[in-house]
């Protein structure tokens, strides 16, 4: 009597964006699976996990004192370890991954990020139920899931502008030849229309707002068509409520400075590339992505600083993630990629 083959079990293979405002993640077959804001509300009487992503977004305010939402990343840096292993355990959950599954999950972390962040990040993941955790740069992962020629012997050059940093890479050969990385991102320009609004308008409004006035008013341009919103408010001296009437120039001269910084950044990129990249992506171009890229105005700005023809994509949000996720279906050969990123 034959004996039964033994069959082994594949492990599972995720690829996680853990972003300082949302964690996305993807796989081989589906492309994009979860897409929530890196919010964990935790009962902090024993610890339990209350509600991630927009559930623990919507109790903000409107829970007992002892549930407080946690923002577990800042900069695109852990910040609280125990809290990034509590979020990434519970986005495993939420993506199928039971108790026994201990998938492989590549994560993507910033170019500029130190050892520390590095190390911390992947033992998050580990202690959250992955059996291994691999790292891979956001602007290789990037140029990856915009179908770039990373490992040909001529330049991509690629701007990731994220929540909480912007970082312009000049690609060549399967590595970073030029880095230009501020921490500054989507997140700082809320903080700076949040600021402008309290010290103009002698008024209070919440950060989701701030957002909202960014996407619908605001403007990287001086010469935008004009646009006003109408947002809630409360007075700051004496807290009553009222409608605000917030115009896009008012918008454009709260970030101004940052949106500056942020340009300025990938032409810091672009002259410290060798000649010969440099030139390269003078021809093919430079591609934008995150979320950040989506504000208005900001292609032209950095066309104009550059000087070179600046390119976007529909999946702008996801395509760091969605680059990792293709990384999925060869990762012993792209490992190259990978222990560069885990040094």
């Amino acid at each position: 009597m034959g004996v039964a083959p033994t069959i082994l079990a594949v492990a599972p293979t995720l690829a996680i964006d853990v972003g300082t405002s949302m964690t996305r993640v993807a796989n081989e077959s589906e492309g994009l699976i979860f897409a929530e804001p890196t919010v964990v509300a935790i009962d902090t009487r024993d610890g339990s996990v209350v509600a991630l992503g927009r559930e623990a977004v919507e109790l903000v305010g409107r829970t007992p004192r002892h549930v407080v939402a946690f923002r577990p990343m800042h900069k695109a840096a852990t910040t609280d370890f125990d809290v990034a292993a509590r979020l990434l355990h519970g986005v495993l959950d939420r993506c199928g991954m039971g108790r026994f599954s201990r998938p492989r999950v590549l994560l993507t972390v910033p170019a500029s990020a130190t050892a520390i962040e590095r190390r911390a990040l992947r033992q998050a993941a580990r202690r959250a139920g992955a059996a291994h955790a691999h790292l891979l740069e956001a602007p290789i992962a990037a140029a990856i899931g915009l179908g770039l020629p990373i490992h040909d012997p001529v330049a991509s050059s690629v701007a990731v502008v994220g929540a909480g940093i912007t970082e312009v890479a000049v690609i060549s050969i399967g590595g970073i030849v030029s880095l230009a990385s501020i921490r500054l991102g989507g997140d700082d320009l809320d903080a700076d229309i949040s600021a402008w609004v309290r010290q103009h308008a002698d008024a209070v409004i919440t950060g989701t707002t701030a957002e909202a006035l960014k996407v619908s008013v605001g403007t990287a341009s001086e010469h935008a068509r004009p646009r006003r919103a109408e947002v809630p408010a409360r007075r700051a001296t004496d807290g009553a409520p009222f409608t605000l009437v917030v115009s896009g120039d008012d918008v454009h001269l709260a970030i101004a400075d940052h949106v500056h910084q942020i340009v300025r950044a990938s032409s810091d990129c672009l002259a410290d590339a060798p000649p010969d990249l440099a030139q390269d992506v003078l021809v093919h171009g430079m591609h934008v992505v995150g979320g950040g890229s989506m504000l208005d105005g900001l292609v032209e700005q950095l066309v104009e600083r550059t000087e070179v023809p600046v390119h976007t994509c529909d999946a702008s949000a996801e395509a760091v993630v969605l680059g990792a996720g293709r990384c999925l279906e060869d990762l012993g050969r792209l490992s190259q990629l990978f222990a560069s990123a885990e040094r």
